[in-house]
């Protein structure tokens, strides 16, 4: 590992303080091990349940895990303690002195990270897919071998990570769009936007913005002003060049090729290297793919889909009656608005979880018929008990996270293919 920058060193006389235990705090935890600096870890769950105005005194350097808000009661602690307070980001990048790319959104990041980690390799260029997806981009920046091997970190960056940056600098951003969600933590649309677009105050001069229409719709409603070399990338500009047969070739993914596209353009690397890299890249699982079959009745698990847009662009790329399963943990937003935009769209609604009751009601005033079921299981072989005429789709696009059931959306969209997998084999 390098040394530790100025800004770090002079605040690490005394322990660090990390808040959160999960995946970012261990991250934060091991490089600190590394570099041969003391940290105490602090988290509600953990062995230190409490950090108030005593333990904040103790510290100089407060590290923040991405779920703890900046009006978090243990953030302001250490705000009044005099701490230097950095989100998990900020500190990868005073670690980090080469180039990155960063991938935001409301919807698409996750897709759009992989997939341009996938490229780039493809392409001969050395890169990783890190942040939000799952590896931080702190473990990336405290290896000093990985540094030093010219590797391109592409970041997934969620408004939590991006709400207080202050050191992280891509050289290009790409924001897939903006719809409702996390409005539980941000409060409101303008909140949520201005959270996201500290990537774009935090882009590098003369660095690559691409955004998709409905960014650019959202700073126009909120008066802020977008670079003018901004690159808008819209899905319909590019609908006869998505690569046949790959995983951008159906309407939700449309959005992501457009955007990976335009980055490619801007950067001026061959388009022939990015369709070869779309026709061989395979999402990961749980986003819209069609997992088991039993007769007419196909089903589809998208428990990716934590939130409205997700749900509805799904939705949109069906011609057949679709079985709605959906519900889950709230996060804030227009739940009946959600519920007019859906109920055109659905034959009948399957619903579980926090939200499965206020939806419930909210369809039934829309005439739609709808359960609500105990469990995920229950309601999965609910919607795929009766056969099918024609061609009928059982789809999980919750629209709501999966905390409030189980330990992530990956355990839910498990849950659900076996369900479904279990009603194959029975009609088969």
């Amino acid at each position: 590992m390098n040394p530790l920058p100025e800004l770090l060193a002079r605040r690490l006389a005394r322990p660090a303080a990390i808040l959160g235990d999960g995946v970012s705090g261990r991250a934060m935890a091991a490089a600190l091990a590394a570099a041969g600096r003391a940290f105490a870890v602090y988290d509600a769950r953990g062995a230190n349940p409490r950090f108030a105005a005593e333990e904040a005194g103790r510290h100089d350097l407060a590290l923040l895990s991405p779920g703890f808000a900046q009006n978090h009661p243990w953030v302001l602690a250490a705000r009044r303690a005099g701490c230097l307070c950095l989100g998990e980001l900020d500190f990868a990048a005073l670690l980090w002195d080469g180039p990155a790319v960063a991938v935001t959104g409301t919807n698409g990041k996750t897709t759009l990270t992989e997939f341009l980690a996938f490229a780039h390799k493809r392409a001969g260029r050395n890169a990783v897919a890190c942040g939000n997806i799952g590896l931080p981009l702190t473990t990336v920046a405290s290896d000093a071998a990985v540094a030093a091997a010219g590797l391109l970190p592409v970041v997934e960056v969620s408004s939590f990570q991006a709400e207080d940056l202050r050191h992280f600098a891509p050289e290009a951003v790409l924001w897939t769009n903006l719809d409702e969600d996390h409005l539980d933590r941000h409060g409101d649309m303008e909140s949520y936007f201005r959270a996201k677009h500290k990537l774009v105050e935090r882009l590098l001069p003369a660095g690559i913005l691409v955004v998709g229409q409905s960014v650019v719709d959202h700073a126009r409603a909120l008066g802020i002003e977008l670079p003018p070399e901004t690159v808008v990338a819209r899905s319909e500009d590019v609908a006869g060049a998505v690569p046949d047969g790959s995983a951008f070739d159906t309407w939700p993914q449309r959005e992501n090729w457009a955007l990976a596209r335009r980055y490619w353009e801007a950067r001026g690397l061959p388009v022939a290297a990015l369709e070869e890299a779309a026709r061989l890249f395979r999402p990961a699982p749980h986003r819209l793919r069609k997992v088991a079959e039993a007769g007419l009745v196909e089903f589809w698990n998208d428990s990716k889909g934590t939130n409205f847009h997700a749900t509805l662009a799904a939705l949109a790329g069906f011609d057949c009656p679709v079985r709605w399963i959906g519900g889950g943990k709230w996060k804030g937003g227009d739940l009946r608005r959600f519920a007019e935009r859906l109920a055109p769209r659905i034959e009948r609604a399957h619903l579980v979880g926090e939200t499965g009751p206020e939806l419930l009601g909210l369809l039934r005033e829309l005439g739609k018929p709808c359960e609500l079921h105990p469990t995920l299981e229950e309601a999965t072989v609910a919607a795929g008990r009766d056969p099918a005429a024609v061609r009928t789709a059982v789809l999980l696009s919750p629209g709501f996270a999966s905390l409030d059931m189980f330990r992530g959306y990956a355990e839910r969209g498990l849950v659900f293919e076996r369900a479904a997998q279990g009603l194959a084999l029975r009609a088969a």
